[in-house]
């Protein structure tokens, strides 16, 4: 059994000091709620690219895809851009999510190597 199969009690959110004004207190709250949902929506995209990087390494393809990854750079920064957020942030933040996701596809290959 792995961690992941090890059902967990659900998380609460961050526990206010006594005095934090409730506007402050809801605020945070909101969040806390929002990190969550971040958190969840990450290890989805994980699981998905993790799919991805099996097909990549029984397919004998490259862990990386520059042309795909600047495509991504490109719609996430025009996303960001669309909802107020720095441009400069997202890029960021994708290119510190892809760099996870090939360090996985090169692990996913060179075990699918070592198979063979």
């Amino acid at each position: 059994m792995t961690d992941q199969d090890v059902p967990h009690p659900p998380v609460p959110a961050t526990q206010e000091p006594a005095g934090i004004p409730p506007e402050l207190a809801r605020l945070r709250h909101s969040i806390d709620n929002i990190d969550a949902a971040l958190v969840y929506l990450l290890a989805e995209r994980f699981k998905a690219t993790k799919q991805v990087g099996v097909l990549k390494a029984q397919r004998g393809l490259p862990p990386s895809d520059p042309g795909r990854e600047e495509r991504q750079v490109t719609r996430l920064r025009a996303l960001a851009h669309e909802a107020d957020l720095d441009p400069v942030f997202a890029e960021k933040f994708l290119e510190f999510i892809v760099a996870e996701v090939i360090r996985h596809h090169e692990a996913l290959a060179q075990d699918h190597t070592g198979e063979a």
